[in-house]
Formats: C-alpha cells, structure tokens, sequence
C-alpha cells in the first residue's frame, strides 16, 4: 500500500518507479551536482558554503540522501522510504551542530527536495507519456519522496538537540565558543581567552587545518598529523580545536614555518590532508593567519592535483585572481587562451619555467624530465598562448597559478 488514502500502487506504476530509481542511481553524479549547488548558495548558506569542511558536509549528506531514496524504491517501488540516520547523515549533523549551523542543514534538506523533485518529474514524463500512469506516478512519489524528507528532518533534528546538549557540557564545545570570538573580533576577556584555551594570544601564531575527506574520518590520525607538525615546528604546545568530525584547527605558538621537511613530514599520511597560513604575530595574527589556512584549505578543495599539503604562499596568486569567478574566468581565458584547456603537463611545465625564470634546465629537473622535453612544450605552449610567452610572462604566470587551483 502506498502512504496515501491507502491505495494500491499498480504494478505498472510500480515498475515505472524502479526503473525511475535505476536512472536516478546510475546518473546520482549529475543529480548531486544540480542539488549541491542549489544547497550552497544563498546568502543564508554563505557560512556554509564558504567553509570547505562545512560544504564537502552538505554534499555528503545531499548524496547520501538521494542514494537511500533511490535504493530503497528499486528494492521496494513505492513502498514508504524510512529515515535515513546512517553514519554519513549523523556525522554531518555533528558538524553543523558544533560549527552552530544546525539550522542551516537542515534548510539545505528542504532546498535539496525541491531540486530532486524536479528532476524526478522530468524523469517520469520521460518514463511514460499515459496520463493515468503519470497522474498515479507523480501522486505516490511525490508523496513518498515528502515523508522520507519529513521523516529524515525530523529523525536529524532530534539528534542535533542531543548532539547539542551534550556538547554544551563538553570543554571543546567552550574552547569552540571562545576561538571563535576571538576569529569574529568579539570583545571578549583576553585573560578568560587564555586560561580556557592555555594558548597566548600575544606573539607568534601559525595556523593550519588538518581534515579528512573520508566518510569515516579518523580522529586519531588527525591528531597524529597535529603532532607531527607541532614537532617539526620545534614546540611542545598547540592550541588544537575540533572543528567538525572530520576537520581540526590548529595553532602553533611560533614565529615561523616549519622547515619542508616537516611540513612534509606532517603530511605523510596520505588520509589527511593540511593547509598553512602564514605565521602572524598578536591576536590580529591569530585572525589573519587562520583565514589564510581557511582560504588554502579551500583553494586546495577545488584543486584537481589534491595536494596533501597547501601553505598559502602557494596559492596566495591564485586566490588574489581567482576572488571574483567569472573575472577570474574572463582574465585567464584572455591571457591564456587555448593553453588553459591543454593537457596539465603541459599547463605546468610552463609554470615551473617562469617560476624559475626561464631557466629551461632547472625546469627539466623541476619535474624529472629531459631538457628537451621541455623545450618541446614550451614550443607548443607558444603556439597555444594568444601573445607570445616572452611578451606577457608575468601575466601568464598569474593565470596559469588561477588554473591550477581553480579546478
């Protein structure tokens, strides 16, 4: 029986729902793409989608809700669809809670249901053009797709109360609290600050965040990876903050980055991956390098090479370029022309060259290549470029570093 008036759902009306779902299932990349970004944009979600863990959170639980309606109707066509509590959606629901955004996630919920549905709809005037058919077909899955919502609203809410009270009785949820008036500027006891947080605000800081991508984010190893970067930074303190389940922040109370080796070292495992901002000095450093770990973290998000490390003198460039997208987009498409769809080797051979400064055998052993090698794609990068390499290299440098992190 379906869930309305108690009628029963036609066999054909029944297959046409699994098939729908077997569509929905094989095509749950394009479908999660169009709800994704419906979610994370607004400026009710501007928090959200501008914190990488935060919207890589949002995408998670969008997918992981569309796969659960879409399995359970090509295991039971039409059948009611049960809240979905699964680990995806419970880690999600701690994240947004202790970030203070809970709300928001599940706003994004809703918006995600209107996306969904329309694409259904779609969907089923491509599965049958019989009236009755539609009218029945639209009437159940509409429906089912509303309660599995309403079921999993409800389900999540419930646990975000929990999730709340239990966290407003833990001391993370106090240092949370505090680390960010400080980010916001508050006007909050520098003495309170410090005795919480046992971390001086006064002198150096250096900032970074240490996330996972994972579902199944492994604290353990991300506190190692703080560990390790602690040590290569030569100090014995942090100021570490549990960010969300799968993303820490870190401060380190020095004046300087650690040396590459370390940093290197801090990055080893290949689970976790770490952003740098530049090392700062009294509680505007505090500020200032956190949001250049927050804007590297983000920069390193959208990237295509998925670096495991990303400091942001790295992308300090690409981030000043690429603030503004479709200026960005409008600035490497002019200077770059055809090289900017060209294959990555090539794309980067040119970078290295004129960070080198044109040095043609430093680029050869930049990136362990002959020498000739490199001269052929340079040739060919030439040919690519509306202006010649040599008449615009700064430029060329400056877009080339927007592609790359750009993604």
């Amino acid at each position: 029986m379906d869930g309305e008036a108690g009628r029963a759902i036609s066999a054909r009306v029944r297959e046409l729902i699994r098939q729908g779902a077997e569509i929905g299932l094989s095509t749950s990349s394009q479908w999660a793409e169009a709800i994704d970004a419906a979610t994370l944009t607004g400026p009710a979600v501007a928090t959200v989608a501008a914190d990488p863990s935060l919207a890589e959170a949002v995408r998670r639980g969008n997918f992981d809700n569309l796969m659960a309606w879409a399995a359970a109707n090509v295991r039971a066509p039409g059948e009611p669809v049960p809240a979905n509590v699964s680990d995806v959606q419970l880690d999600v629901t701690r994240d947004m809670v202790r970030r203070g955004v809970s709300d928001v996630a599940l706003d994004a919920y809703r918006t995600g249901q209107s996306v969904a549905w329309q694409r259904w709809m779609d969907l089923c005037f491509v599965l049958t053009d019989d009236v009755e058919e539609l009218r029945e077909l639209l009437s159940v899955t509409a429906r089912s797709m509303s309660d599995f919502v309403d079921a999993t609203v409800t389900a999540l809410a419930e646990r975000m109360a929990a999730e709340s009270d239990d966290l407003l009785l833990g001391s993370q949820a106090e240092r949370r609290d505090l680390v960010a008036l400080v980010l916001h500027g508050a006007p909050v006891s520098r003495s309170r600050v410090e005795r919480v947080l046992g971390h001086r605000l006064e002198g150096g800081h250096l900032a970074a965040v240490l996330w996972q991508e994972a579902a199944d984010a492994d604290l353990g190893r991300l506190e190692a990876a703080a560990e390790r970067l602690m040590r290569g930074a030569g100090t014995r303190r942090r100021l570490t903050v549990l960010a969300g389940s799968s993303t820490l922040w870190l401060w380190l109370p020095v004046h300087a980055s650690p040396p590459d080796e370390a940093l290197a070292d801090a990055a080893r495992d290949g689970a976790v991956r770490v952003a740098l901002g530049n090392p700062a000095v009294g509680v505007e450093g505090f500020r200032r390098s956190h949001r250049e770990a927050i804007e590297a973290q983000r920069l390193a998000v959208r990237a295509s090479a998925r670096p495991g490390l990303v400091t942001f003198d790295q992308v300090e460039v690409a981030a000043i370029v690429a603030g503004e997208s479709s200026l960005s987009g409008d600035f490497t498409e002019r200077v770059l022309g055809p090289l900017a769809e060209a294959p990555e080797d090539l794309r980067e051979t040119v970078r290295v060259y004129l960070g080198l400064l044109g040095n043609a055998t430093a680029t050869a052993q930049r990136l362990f290549t002959h020498r000739n090698t490199v001269l052929r794609r340079l040739e060919r990068a030439n040919e690519l470029l509306p202006r010649p390499l040599g008449d615009d290299p700064l430029r060329v440098a400056m877009a080339l570093e927007a592609v790359r992190w750009r993604g």
